[in-house]
């Protein structure tokens, strides 16, 4: 009896964070946050403020919007990678360090040229891969999903809170003042990080969290990744691009600066409303790729009524409302459909590609999106816009719906004969349930991607019993 409630005890146990995990998880979350707040803090307010430099472009105001995209997309990979041979915990400091450093090249800045070498240097900390990596370093196996989930939770809350501050703090601050505020915001992302994370060597899910450089080349090759891949890139460039227009539309219509935050908090709000139905939803039905399609559709109307159709404050806020609850929809699902895609163990890797796609499509959007509104007005850029979103439509015709796969980690360390590893695999690859069953030797640990329904976890820990 006593061991029964033992038993029971430890399943409780690796069903629920620990001590640790809470305070690494709610800690790693708020720098990643504070970080993210502070590069999507000017997206509602640039294109009014940068008016007030005497360099002052379209063009160059675009630029400025997206440059920490182009240094992001840079060193997402190649930093990732770093923090595995040095350390986390220097590559963080580091980025953030570089962070405040680009905040405060913008804040002194009296030129728009020097405010986007400002946001470019801003990129240049990327520490998303090392904190991906740290947290999945200070949880367990069983834990690691809840973890990670509360980290993409906070970047979604970065952006919310972005949308409603930037306006207040730059009708109160200005732009300079929000650099200086962003600046101050990454000293206390250090100062969070040193005291709130506890310091730890494992690195049992390497492959789960950071980009492995022998795998990238084959990942290259993956039609189903490159889809996301394309999707992603797609979506922040429709994004960045629009926030070259939107505040000055939100003007025209007869708001003020400070006023925009009210505006876009009940949009948001409504948005996240529709939002939340659509993946429960889609979830139930295992019909992703249809609801994706509704998402894309819904992103289609948004720009087409806000840059063709729509007058006054009404239509703006219906079309604001449409668009992100499809670009909501999208971003919680693109992630998804990544996990169950990507090969068993190549996790990390896949995902360093799909956040390069991700800020270079910022990049590419707000350049690209500066030089349409420079050449060719409103209409221009709409029109660009709309030709982007048909595309990625038409793209997803070959998409197909994934398996409600999962994947599973399994240390070998305990095994030394290589000849023994393959005899465990090959019979682990024989269970109900699991579809792909792939060994990583330098990490000695076998990847499994299994189907949730049909998985024989009883029968892959007999296996392992068998073997110790």
């Amino acid at each position: 009896m006593l061991t029964c409630l033992n038993l029971q005890a430890v399943q409780m146990n690796q069903q629920t964070l620990n001590k640790t995990e809470k305070r690494a998880s709610v800690a790693l979350a708020s720098v990643f946050g504070i970080r993210m707040l502070g590069l999507f803090l000017i997206m509602p307010v640039l294109a009014i403020y940068a008016r007030e430099y005497p360099d002052y472009s379209a063009l160059l105001m675009g630029i400025t919007l997206g440059a920490y995209g182009l240094t992001q997309a840079l060193l997402q990979i190649p930093l990732g990678m770093l923090s595995d041979r040095v350390g986390r915990r220097p590559i963080i400091i580091g980025g953030l360090c570089v962070f405040i450093i680009g905040s405060v090249v913008a804040a002194m800045a009296d030129s728009l040229w020097m405010v986007a070498v400002g946001r470019a240097i801003q990129g240049l900390g990327a520490i998303a891969a090392a904190i991906l990596a740290m947290a999945a370093d200070v949880s367990r196996e069983q834990q690691r999903t809840k973890v990670m989930a509360i980290i993409g939770m906070c970047i979604g809350l970065a952006f919310a809170l972005a949308m409603v501050a930037g306006p207040l703090l730059g009708s109160w601050l200005g732009l300079s003042g929000l650099f200086w505020f962003t600046a101050a915001s990454g000293v206390v992302g250090i100062i969070v990080l040193v005291v709130s994370v506890p310091r730890v060597t494992t690195r049992s899910a390497r492959r789960e969290a950071l980009p492995v450089a022998s795998e990238l080349k084959g990942l290259l090759k993956n039609g189903q990744l490159w889809q996301l891949n394309l999707g992603v890139f797609v979506l922040h460039a429709v994004l960045t691009a629009w926030f070259i227009t939107l505040p000055t539309q939100l003007q025209n219509a007869g708001f003020d600066t400070a006023t925009h935050a009210w505006f876009y908090l009940p949009t948001l709000l409504l948005s996240i409303a529709v939002m939340v139905p659509m993946i429960i939803r889609s979830s139930r039905t295992d019909n992703q790729v249809f609801w994706f399609r509704i998402a894309l559709v819904m992103l289609i109307v948004a720009i087409a009524l806000a840059d063709f159709v729509a007058v006054g404050m009404a239509g703006l806020a219906l079309a604001l409302v449409v668009f992100f609850s499809g670009f909501n929809y999208l971003e919680a699902s693109l992630p998804s459909l990544l996990t169950r895609i990507a090969p068993a163990g190549s996790k990390g890797s896949a995902s360093g590609l799909y956040a390069t796609c991700q800020f270079l499509g910022a990049f590419i959007g707000g350049a690209g999106g500066g030089w349409f509104l420079q050449q060719f007005q409103l209409a221009g850029l709409g029109i660009a816009s709309l030709v982007l979103l048909c595309f990625w439509l038409l793209f997803t015709v070959a998409m197909k719906n994934p398996k409600p796969v999962t994947n599973v980690a399994i240390s070998l360390q305990h095994i030394e004969a290589l000849s023994v590893i393959k005899e465990l695999n090959e019979q682990l690859l024989s269970v109900a349930g699991v579809e792909e069953v792939r060994y990583a030797e330098d990490d000695k640990i076998s990847y499994l991607k299994v189907d949730k329904k049909r998985y024989d976890e009883e029968t892959v820990q007999g296996l392992l019993q068998q073997y110790k």
